[in-house]
């Protein structure tokens, strides 16, 4: 039994597609580096904030922070606008009430209405009757709007459950800061919806979903789903909408119905094409198809020590360079001449193997050894 079956960051799948928890268990996340990425970020804020709040400087995290791989310059000024947003929220607290509350990275229980249910609130704070929830987004990818957001009325619904029969909260502000995007975007309920919305909607969703049962649900909460490539339910939806919009000729009515559900079939097929692919670098023979070695760039190993060779080379060096780089490999070839060029480039270019790509039989590359193979040499 996992406590994160019904996480809160998933309820918009779980909750349009109650089923979809239980398929799903025991498929293990994928890591990311978007996932570490955030998670740095978040550790940023909490130190920023730290810091202001309590003029308390931690070096030794900082150097740890600065050290990590994936921290980058302008991380922290990304950041900030999460960490502003909530000094500016917490300063206009104060200067409303005097005595305003805050809490940074607080463990959320909202198990009261969804089974085994908690989360981690970014950022709490409560004054003069109002509760707001800040959610520090790092990803870049759509903007996420706080209004109507399942995630962000869990954690809400959590820090109610925790707080709320401590203080007189009437009214709930939610927020999204979504700082690579510069997004701020916000949502005010009050408690009373807020618990209608969690006994009435959620709790009996999140039972059955508990359960595994209910219908199967197809829809753009598929997007993070682990079994969205091989789900009979959304291939069934797709291929039923093709089935339907057969004829001879394509009507403006079916054509606008068409581009309506046409990212969704692509997005469909595009998943079915990794599940396939991973399923071959797996081992597993897909009938009329093969592995092949994909198409590759050519790269150059030691830009510093080409440029030197080259410009001694030619009467006008800054030719080889662009502004601050040096020209791409086709542009050099023909400065120098095809053959000039490989002779005098040819200890600092390679062509790295082409990633692994699934084409039908017909295509006319050479199969890659299967993995089978590669195991008995």
């Amino acid at each position: 039994m996992s406590h994160a079956l019904l996480s809160a960051s998933a309820a918009h799948r779980w909750m349009n597609c109650p089923p979809s928890a239980r398929l799903t268990e025991g498929i293990a996340d994928t890591t990311s580096p978007y996932a570490a990425e955030g998670t740095l970020a978040h550790e940023i804020g909490e130190l920023i904030l730290t810091k202001y709040l309590h003029n308390v400087d931690l070096p030794d995290k900082w150097e740890r922070i600065k050290a990590h791989e994936l921290f980058y310059e302008g991380m922290i000024d990304e950041v900030s606008i999460y960490t502003d947003y909530v000094i500016e929220q917490f300063n206009a607290a104060i200067q409303a009430t005097g005595d305003p509350l805050i809490f940074l990275e607080t463990k959320l229980d909202f198990s009261a209405y969804v089974p085994y249910g908690y989360g981690t609130g970014d950022c709490i704070i409560i004054a003069d009757g109002q509760m707001e929830i800040i959610d520090l987004k790092f990803g870049k990818g759509v903007e996420v709007s706080a209004v109507d957001n399942p995630q962000l009325m869990l954690y809400a619904l959590g820090a109610y459950e925790q707080f709320g029969f401590i203080y007189d909260i009437q009214t709930i502000k939610m927020t999204i800061a979504q700082v690579r995007l510069n997004h701020i975007s916000s949502s005010i309920i009050t408690t009373d919806m807020l618990l209608d919305w969690a006994e009435n909607t959620v709790k009996p969703i999140a039972a059955l979903a508990f359960e595994g049962k209910g219908k199967q649900n197809p829809g753009e909460w598929c997007k993070f789903c682990k079994i969205k490539a091989d789900c009979q339910a959304r291939a069934d939806q797709n291929l039923a909408f093709i089935e339907a919009n057969k004829g001879k000729r394509i009507t403006i009515k079916r054509l606008a119905d068409i581009l309506t559900q046409a990212d969704e079939i692509m997005s469909w097929i595009s998943d079915i094409k990794e599940l396939a692919l991973t399923k071959a670098l797996e081992g597993t023979e897909i009938p009329g198809f093969k592995l092949v070695e994909g198409r590759s760039n050519r790269q150059i190993t030691d830009e510093a020590a080409l440029a030197e060779i080259l410009a001694q080379n030619i009467s006008e060096p800054e030719k080889i360079f662009k502004p601050r780089t040096l020209e791409t490999i086709t542009a050099l070839e023909k400065l120098f001449g095809k053959n000039r060029f490989a002779e005098l480039a040819a200890d600092y270019i390679i062509k790295p193997p082409g990633k692994p790509t699934l084409v039908p039989i017909s295509d006319k590359r050479p199969a890659l050894n299967s993995p089978e193979d590669d195991f008995n040499m």
